[in-house]
């Protein structure tokens, strides 16, 4: 009994050594707190817990110092903790309320149970209150914020922060008026509050009294040196007014006594910009992501300043996807705010311009006057190639301020559109606006050029490097412009300079590489691009010259390879080089595969007009009238009103042999812009083609009537008589034409009018008109054919020859000559049409001909291979299927030659040689 006294006796004693230690623990940590020493704290009161987790004055404590270290979460622990242990919610409401709005937990303020406020005293009634309104207000809800500020004013409204509470959610309704008279109630209660100058000061600040709110922040950071959010904003502020010292000055107080503080780090970044330290200022903008970004997103998603903070500081730092998720976060909370210009340059750099326009378009409906997001969304018009759209909504945006960068914009969207002649005035008055809008000097460079108009290319670019002379992209352009000039040396001296200023610039290297190729200086150029794609292999510029380089070598396997590689090389919205690739293929007859490049193209930008416009002419290539057809309809959609553009699709359409595509194409145009002459002419072509002669005649005799001086009114009368069958008529209009306004086009109407009656009268024309325009190829080419028709065969010969001098690459053209030479029984025939095959190894009439040539000439077997192969790629071609069987014959494959002729004469088609085609079929039936 004795022993076991003992024990009893000892146990207490040992548990009371226990609580000793827990209470020098918690003792020491209260003092800790109290010198604002939160670190040693927190450790003394976890060596507390250690020991005896249960005791509720060191959770308490515990919480309050976590809370003022920032750490919620924990403190969120704790102060539950503190509440399961049996605290009066009275001593932890108000701190776990906090933690709560702390880590993004607004809901439960009206959720839980022990945020009701029956049962509390009115002091913390009162302060519960206002913490609901602040929840409320972060949630979006401010009618209901400022009823729960009510609601803690008929508690106390002699207290200072139920007056203080309602001004930030005025402000955020922007009700600036009842925002000051809030803020100056505070202040009648209390004059020497730091808080309350404060947000007079905000107040005065977003109205735009900035002497009052610079004032005010002075006087709120006498009454309190650490305040500090008055001395961000004072910060800021300075910054705004120029006043950098002055902010350096506010800016370096904050980093010595709120080092963490991600606001002080932005700021940090404004002025080292300001200053042109761009590392410094990157450093700034890291140091404030390494602040922001390890806080978990549900702890600030209702911070919309720390939010904008880090979208702005990894938008700054090109960390455009880290910026994407804070700047969405942040419209979400504020709504429309200028946060959506920054999300429009990510969504146009992620190729998403339905997104940008979306936001744009949202934002302009609260912001109208916003030039920047107007430039923007035209911007973004023209990235999903809404070029019409584009024009339109900048020329609206013209009409409420004559701004540079709007008629830039409108400039370039006219490029694109295909209005490039009423672009050129649009960027010339913006840079007269602005010289500094190099964008809009750039493109009206390219635009000279195009028009021809070097000189003042080459002035604009010469200023524009007077303006920046160590601007190595301006030398660069400048060097383009004297190239143009035919100024060699002049450009070769400007890349040359522009490569010094800038090694890692490509674009010169590349135009020295181009004016090599140009002068056939082909290895320096092999040399000088494969040093481009040593040190960049992706390079797909550098892979289009070296192909380019090829066929100019006349490697033409190679020169195709380095085009599908550049192709495939590109970025997923990159057609560039899928369209060269096809148009290379269509050089070099081939229509198929020029075919497969287009529709990688269209594949990548189903809806880009020059893609759509560039397959329908390839698919027309190949034959496919239908897929053309659909495919302009897209177009004639995408082109929208455009009316230059519509008349580009109807002419394709016509060639389509889709005449109701056309004219609702045209219709279109017109409704545009009714008097748009070139739309004007091709609708009476296509009522014509409609057989809506009487339709045609009058708008015809319209334009004669309106444009009397141009020739296409009467030519289009002349087309009208010729329809009928007034082949007098049509002559007479053709000539009246052709008197009116000299060109190639007047004379070949005439020639072909005055040839269907009167072939000697239509060769004196042509040959008159060579005399004075012995250039004029489209001419000769219709002569040397007149020739050959009335069977002239040495004048044909000669025409052909002279035009073969001028057009060396004409596949058609020597293809006519081996047919002439053949007639006139010259051997070098065959020769002349091996060359028109390897002009055009694809072209079912060349290889034809060298087929019935070397036929004649006793080379059977190698006949027999062309002319199938020139059967197969034109089944429908009766002339090519006489001579496949006139070869079958010759090589004994009679049942064979019997097939073919009786396709050939089947079609009832006329064509050379079908009464020998029908000789040969009765021998072959007997």
């Amino acid at each position: 009994m004795g022993l076991a006294f003992a024990v009893g006796v000892l146990a207490p004693q040992a548990s009371f050594s226990a609580d000793s230690k827990a209470s020098r623990y918690y003792e020491d940590a209260l003092v800790r707190y109290e010198k604002k020493d939160i670190d040693g704290a927190i450790i003394q009161l976890k060596n507390a817990l250690q020991i005896d987790n249960s005791l509720l004055p060191v959770q308490m404590l515990l919480g309050k110092a976590l809370m003022q270290n920032g750490e919620v979460a924990a403190a969120e622990v704790a102060l539950t903790e503190a509440l399961r242990l049996g605290v009066n919610r009275a001593e932890v409401v108000i701190l776990l309320g906090q933690a709560y709005l702390a880590q993004g937990k607004h809901k439960l303020l009206f959720e839980q149970h022990q945020f009701g406020l029956t049962g509390l005293p009115p002091t913390v009634q009162l302060q519960l209150l206002l913490l609901r309104s602040a929840a409320h207000a972060d949630l979006g809800n401010l009618r209901e914020a400022l009823k729960a500020v009510e609601d803690a004013r008929a508690i106390d409204a002699r207290a200072t922060e139920v007056w203080l509470a309602e001004v930030p959610i005025r402000i955020r309704a922007r009700q600036f008026r009842e925002a000051k008279t809030a803020a100056e109630r505070a202040l009648a209660l209390a004059p020497d509050s730091a808080e309350a100058w404060y947000q007079k000061a905000s107040v005065s600040h977003v109205s735009g009294e900035l002497s009052a709110a610079l004032a005010a922040y002075d006087r709120a950071l006498k009454l309190d040196a650490a305040h500090l959010e008055a001395r961000i904003a004072r910060a800021g502020l300075y910054i705004d007014l120029g006043r950098q010292s002055d902010a350096a000055s506010d800016v370096r107080e904050l980093k010595r006594t709120s080092p963490q503080e991600p606001r002080a780090a932005y700021l940090r970044a404004l002025l080292a910009e300001r200053d042109n330290k761009p590392e410094e200022a990157r450093q700034a903008l890291r140091d404030l992501t390494g602040l922001i970004d390890p806080v978990p997103m549900d702890f600030i998603r209702y911070r919309p300043q720390m939010l904008m903070l880090n979208g702005l500081a990894h938008f700054g730092l090109d960390e455009r996807e880290k910026a994407k998720g804070y700047l969405e976060a942040f419209q979400r909370v504020q709504g429309n705010t200028a946060a959506a210009k920054l999300l429009a340059q990510i969504y146009l750099g992620e190729s998403r311009a339905d997104r940008a326009i979306e936001v744009l378009e949202a934002y302009l409906k609260v912001q109208p006057a916003d030039g920047q997001a107007m430039v923007l969304l035209g911007s973004a018009y023209m990235s999903k190639g809404q070029h019409a759209r584009a024009v339109s909504f900048m020329k609206q945006a013209l009409e409420t301020r004559d701004a540079p960068e709007f008629r830039t914009v409108l400039g370039l969207s006219l490029i694109r559109s295909g209005q490039a002649v009423s672009a050129i005035p649009e960027l010339e008055a913006a840079l007269k606006l602005n010289p500094g809008q190099t964008q809009a000097a750039t493109a009206l460079i390219a635009l000279y050029l195009k028009a021809g108009q070097t000189a003042k290319a080459v002035a604009l670019a010469e200023g524009l490097v007077k303006q920046q002379p160590a601007n190595a992209e301006f030398l660069n352009l400048l060097g383009v412009t004297k190239r143009h000039a035919g100024s060699q040396a002049a450009a070769r001296k400007a890349f040359e300079q522009a490569i010094k200023l800038n090694n890692k610039l490509v674009s010169p290297k590349l135009n020295l590489a181009r004016i090599e190729i140009a002068e056939k200086a082909f290895d320096a150029a092999a040399l000088r691009l494969d040093t481009i794609l040593r040190a960049d292999d992706k390079n797909t510029e550098a892979m289009f010259e070296m192909g380019a380089l090829s066929e100019q070598r006349g490697q033409l396997p190679e020169a195709q390879r380095w085009l599908e590689k550049a192709a495939d090389s590109a970025g997923p919205k990159e057609v560039r080089w899928a369209l060269a690739l096809s148009d290379f293929h269509m050089r070099h007859g081939k229509p198929g595969p020029a075919l497969d490049a287009a529709k990688v193209a269209s594949s990548k930008a189903p809806e880009d007009l020059s893609v759509l416009i560039i397959l329908a002419r390839v698919q027309l290539a190949n034959n496919d009238n239908a897929g053309a057809k659909n495919t302009l309809s897209t177009a004639t959609r995408v082109a929208e009103f455009n009316p230059a553009v519509q008349v580009q699709i109807a002419l394709l359409q016509l060639a389509a042999n889709h005449p109701a595509g056309a004219a609702y194409s045209l219709e279109k145009a017109l409704s545009g812009q009714p008097d748009f002459f070139p739309a004007q002419v091709l609708m009476a072509e296509v009522e014509l083609r409609q057989g809506e002669a009487a339709k045609a005649e009058k708008r015809a005799r319209d334009i004669v009537a309106k444009y009397p001086k141009r020739a296409i009114g009467y030519s289009l009368l002349g087309d009208i008589a010729q329809a009928r069958g007034q082949i007098t008529e049509a002559q007479e209009a053709y000539r009246r034409a052709h008197q009116t306004e000299p060109s190639t086009d007047t004379l070949l109407r005439l020639f072909r009018a005055l040839a269907s009656k009167d072939d000697k009268s239509s060769l004196q024309l042509a040959e008159q008109w060579m005399k004075s325009h012995p250039q004029d190829t489209s001419v000769l080419k219709a002569l040397a054919e007149g020739y050959f028709r009335t069977g002239k065969l040495a004048a044909a010969r000669t025409a052909y020859e002279n035009l073969l001098k001028i057009t060396p690459d004409d596949g058609v053209a020597l293809n006519n000559l081996a047919n002439v030479m053949h007639r006139l029984k010259d051997p070098a025939a065959a020769r002349i049409a091996e060359q028109a095959v390897a002009k055009n190894p694809g072209n079912s009439y060349a290889i034809d001909t060298l087929g019935w040539i070397l036929l004649q000439t006793g080379e059977t077997g190698r006949a027999l291979q062309l002319l199938r192969d020139a059967r197969l790629r034109a089944p429908g071609n009766p002339e090519i299927r006489y001579h496949l069987a006139v070869a079958l014959d010759k090589s004994g494959r009679k049942a064979e030659a019997r097939e073919e002729l009786a396709e050939a004469l089947k079609a009832r088609v006329a064509f050379e040689g079908i009464e020998d085609a029908r000789k040969l079929e009765k021998e072959l039936g007997r």
